[in-house]
C-alpha cells in the first residue's frame, strides 16, 4: 500500500523554467532602484517568494523606499518575458506519464500567470482543473505559509501526511513541512546555485533530485520508506 495518495508540484522552477527569467527581470529592476543584486543572488535568496514580499524584504534590509510602481512594472515585464521565453523543465512529461498518484499544482504565482505558462509549455492538460494559486487565498497566505498546500490536499480530501510535495525553494519546503507533508527537493532548473541541494535538505526535504526523470523512482522509494518519525 502506497504511503502517498497525492503529489503536489510547485510550478516555477519545478515544472517550468521560469525562476531564472524572474531573477533576470527583478535583479535589473532592483539594481536600477539602488539595490545592486545579481541574477544569481536573486535566485539564491528570493526564489519562491512573491515580488511583493521581495520588495518588503529589500526595504527592511536596505532602508530603501521602493516605489509602488515597481510592483506593476515587474508584473508587465515578467509576463512578457515568460510568454516569449518560458520552457518546460526537461523530463517533466516523462515523469508525469509514469506517476499514478493524484496530482495538483500549488504555486505562489497568480492563476492568470499559471494558466499562461502551463498552456504555453503544454502542461495544463496534465493538471487541469487542479491548479491552485496561493494569491487566490489572500495576499497574506502565500508560501512560506502552508495554506496553499493544505488547500490543495483538501480538494482531494487527502491527509497532509499522505501527501508528497516537489519544491525547488527553501520557502516552499518550509511551507510544505509546516503543512505536515513530506518533501522532495528539486535543483534541475536554470536558477540552481552551489549549495542549493544542501539548503533544501536543511529546510526539510528528505531527498533532492536534479533530474525530473528520476522523480517516479524517488516517489516510489519514499513511499516504501516511512520517513523520519
Amino acid at each position: 500500500m502506497s504511503a502517498f495518495d497525492l503529489i503536489i508540484f510547485d510550478c516555477d522552477g519545478v515544472l517550468v523554467d521560469s525562476e531564472i527569467i524572474a531573477a533576470q527581470v527583478e535583479s535589473a529592476l532592483l539594481t536600477d532602484a539602488g539595490y545592486p543584486i545579481t541574477v544569481e543572488e536573486m535566485g539564491e535568496r528570493f526564489a519562491g517568494m512573491t515580488w511583493h514580499n521581495i520588495l518588503l524584504a529589500v526595504e527592511r534590509e536596505a532602508s530603501i523606499p521602493l516605489s509602488a510602481s515597481l510592483l506593476d512594472k515587474s508584473e508587465k515585464l515578467l509576463d512578457a518575458r515568460l510568454q516569449r521565453d518560458v520552457k518546460v523543465i526537461e523530463g517533466v512529461k516523462f515523469a508525469l506519464a509514469r506517476l499514478t498518484l493524484q496530482r495538483c499544482i500549488c504555486s505562489n504565482s497568480s492563476s492568470k500567470r499559471l494558466d499562461m505558462m502551463l498552456t504555453k509549455v503544454g502542461l495544463k492538460p496534465y493538471f487541469d482543473p487542479h491548479i491552485y494559486s496561493a494569491k487566490d487565498l489572500g495576499p497574506d497566505r502565500v508560501k512560506p505559509k502552508p495554506d496553499i498546500f493544505l488547500h490543495g490536499a483538501s480538494q482531494f480530501n487527502v491527509s497532509p501526511s499522505k501527501t508528497v510535495v516537489v519544491e525547488d525553494s527553501v520557502h516552499g519546503v518550509h511551507a510544505a513541512k509546516a503543512a505536515g507533508m513530506r518533501v522532495i527537493g528539486f535543483t534541475g532548473a536554470s536558477h540552481t546555485y552551489p549549495g542549493h541541494a544542501d539548503k533544501l535538505t536543511d529546510a526539510g526535504a528528505e531527498t533532492v533530485i536534479a533530474r525530473m526523470m528520476d522523480l517516479p523512482a524517488v516517489v516510489a522509494a519514499l513511499s516504501d520508506w516511512g520517513g523520519i518519525s
